[in-house]
């Protein structure tokens, strides 16, 4: 009995003496995890309602865009151009990519859809208010080809959103008004809190017939 005694004993004292060991270690691969893989964000801003909410909450996938390009329809936290931002260096905006480098952006089709490369969207996503009205996908026609390396980025909420139109217009600049591809962070892809809101942010099928731009020379 002492005998069993004393390796229970051992154990327990085996067992103090690594959970210190054990705790670094869990510590340490959520600062990984977190640095490399994910990272929460919450929407400051109505400009993706209601896709996104102000308050919701977000997990953005980091590591994605190492090994691929970003994707048309996809909503991704990107660092804003220094022009874009509102005083705060460095801030982080969220967005859904309609174009990329080389594609061919046109505002409208007889039916007020915007174009990419001449595939109309349909863009069921755009905020609509209390009345079920929806927003114009934009509120100006304008043709526009997005400049190699370069992202034409837009709020799902367009009337309330600081994004590449917004930025067009006021410069007539294509690049000033898109967002370089190495400023994206990573791609938001589950809203996870609140909880009633919880849910997937899958690509929306009308990007899936986009083709490929025309190329030239």
């Amino acid at each position: 009995m002492d005998e069993q005694n004393e390796q229970t004993n051992k154990r327990r004292g085996s067992f103090w003496r690594e959970l210190p060991i054990l705790l670094g270690v869990a510590i340490l691969v959520a600062f990984l995890v977190r640095f490399f893989v994910l990272q929460t964000f919450y929407i400051p801003s109505p400009s993706m309602e209601h896709t996104l909410n102000v308050l919701d909450r977000v997990l953005v996938n980091k590591l994605v865009y190492d090994f691929r390009d970003p994707r048309r329809g996809e909503i991704v936290v990107f660092k804003a151009p220094s022009d874009w931002q509102s005083g705060t260096e460095g801030e982080d905006f969220i967005k859904r990519i309609i174009g990329v480098g080389g594609d061919r952006i046109v505002c409208c089709d007889a039916q007020k859809r915007l174009m990419v490369n001449g595939h109309s969207l349909d863009e069921p996503y755009i905020y609509r208010d209390a009345d079920g009205t929806q927003d114009p996908a934009a509120d100006e026609e304008f043709d526009i080809t997005v400049p190699p390396g370069r992202l034409w980025v837009m709020g799902d909420h367009r009337s309330a959103s600081g994004d590449s139109l917004e930025h067009y217009q006021q410069s007539q600049d294509v690049n000033e008004a898109t967002v370089e591809k190495d400023a994206v962070v990573g791609r938001a892809f589950t809203i996870f809190w609140p909880l009633s809101r919880a849910g997937w942010l899958s690509v929306p099928e009308t990007f899936g017939s986009v083709p490929e731009p025309t190329r030239t020379g």
